[in-house]
């Protein structure tokens, strides 16, 4: 065969070769992108809010596991300042298009979405029952399971116990025990209590100050339905011992002054025993000192034979799916995923937080050392979670800042009870 003829045919062949392959490359591009637009049609995109910023990388962990294992779902997750979340929850669930999950906190912000009618009724969910009976109640209303509560808080000081052992000292279990403690720690040039009045303020510290001043479970419902007054012994003798823990040192100097990361900086340092805010906490002192030892001490404001209680709990961070969500059934696929016993314990070990979740296995030092507080200590339900009204709330966390500030006691409480008066029916 002539070489030019070889060549010609080489040529046609190169040709041939070419199309095919274009053919097949569009042919392949083709059913790729049929693939992506037939995959996007099928995700749903499920919106997750919060405020637990502190928590994030243990959530993308989470969720990660969720997508996998539902690949049809994708959750984008929004995280807000805790104060922000708090004005503004409301607002952002109106339309549906955020927080498909969302989370409130007991009291005052789970009575405005109830009345909002934000809430799916959750009562019939599976997932209910893989959460302890005890922790529920806060989440219901009108005889539906509204919220799940998934976090068990102890709002009360959190205080250094490697620091206590080597100062020789006990726990108090008594007012005057608790002075003396509080006397040695000054002794040694240590701070008893940090108070982070900037951002928490006394929303923590009230609960523990007030529990044995008075016992009265319902105390506050009956101030909302004006059968009690902040100017009764209960609240102005509370507001007494706020003074007193501010003038003689047992809180630091500026104490409205102090953020909440300077006062964990300073019981990180050994500057201060404890730090007035609760068990959340714990995990971020760790990591800013890891050879610290921690425990709860919550103040002991009458005698010893006067002692009801122990300390203070709150189930928190309530899961919810919101009523005018049009995901509904991903949403509920979440908040199980999330109620999952190993999934928990996840979260309760990678945050430092205790769950309401049965069969959480612990693993970290704290979380079992202070595991015993659920079962075994006589701890009331956070006192300042039973007020309904936001203005009620403000006026008594309010009294006690003006205590701080120099008011007195009892100027301080009739100013409150002023404001009381005005806001309840």
């Amino acid at each position: 065969m002539k070489k030019w003829l070889i060549c010609f045919i080489a040529f046609l062949g190169m040709i041939v070769l070419a199309a095919c392959a274009d053919e097949s490359s569009q042919e392949k591009q083709s059913e790729d992108d049929s693939a992506s637009a037939s995959e996007g049609e099928d995700t749903t995109q499920l919106s997750f809010i919060h405020w637990r910023g502190e928590d994030k990388e243990v959530f993308e962990d989470i969720i990660s596991q969720f997508e996998e294992e539902n690949p049809n779902i994708n959750v984008e997750m929004n995280i807000y300042p805790s104060e922000q979340y708090q004005s503004n929850a409301q607002q952002l669930l109106r339309d549906g298009s955020t927080g498909d999950v969302f989370t409130s906190q007991p009291g005052t912000q789970f009575e405005a979405m109830k009345e909002a009618g934000l809430f799916t009724d959750l009562t019939d969910e599976d997932f209910v029952s893989k959460f302890s009976e005890g922790s529920l109640s806060v989440g219901q209303a009108d005889g539906k399971q509204l919220a799940i509560p998934y976090q068990m808080v102890f709002n009360m000081p959190v205080y250094n116990k490697g620091m206590f052992e080597e100062l020789g000292l006990e726990v108090p279990g008594s007012w005057s025990e608790y002075q003396e403690m509080a006397d040695t720690l000054m002794e040694n040039d240590i701070i008893p209590v940090v108070f982070p009045g900037a951002d928490i303020g006394p929303n923590q510290t009230m609960n523990s100050m007030m529990m044995n001043n008075a016992k009265d479970e319902d105390i506050f419902q009956k101030l909302e339905s004006g059968e009690e007054s902040l100017t009764n012994e209960w609240w102005v003798t509370t507001l007494e011992d706020f003074q007193f823990f501010n003038e003689n040192g047992y809180f630091q100097e500026n104490a409205l002054g102090t953020n909440q990361d300077s006062a964990m900086q300073m019981v990180a340092n050994e500057e201060a025993a404890m730090i007035a805010t609760g068990s959340y906490h714990m995990a971020t002192l760790k990591e800013l000192n890891p050879d610290l030892k921690l425990g709860f001490l919550p103040p002991i404001t009458v005698e010893e034979g006067e002692v009801d209680y122990e300390g203070i709990h709150t189930a928190t961070f309530m899961l919810a799916i919101n009523s005018n969500s049009e995901k509904k059934e991903e949403a509920k696929k979440f908040i199980n995923f999330l109620s999952e016993p190993e999934i928990a314990s996840q979260y309760a070990n990678g945050t430092g937080q205790h769950l309401t979740v049965t069969d959480v296995e612990y693993e970290s030092e704290e979380l079992q050392n202070t595991a015993h507080w659920i079962t075994d200590k006589n701890t009331r339900f956070q006192p300042r979670y039973l007020i309904t009204e936001a203005a009620v709330e403000e006026a008594v966390l309010g009294s006690i800042e003006n205590v701080l500030g120099g008011a007195s006691p009892e100027e301080a409480a009739k100013e409150a009870q002023q404001i009381v008066e005005e806001n309840i029916d």
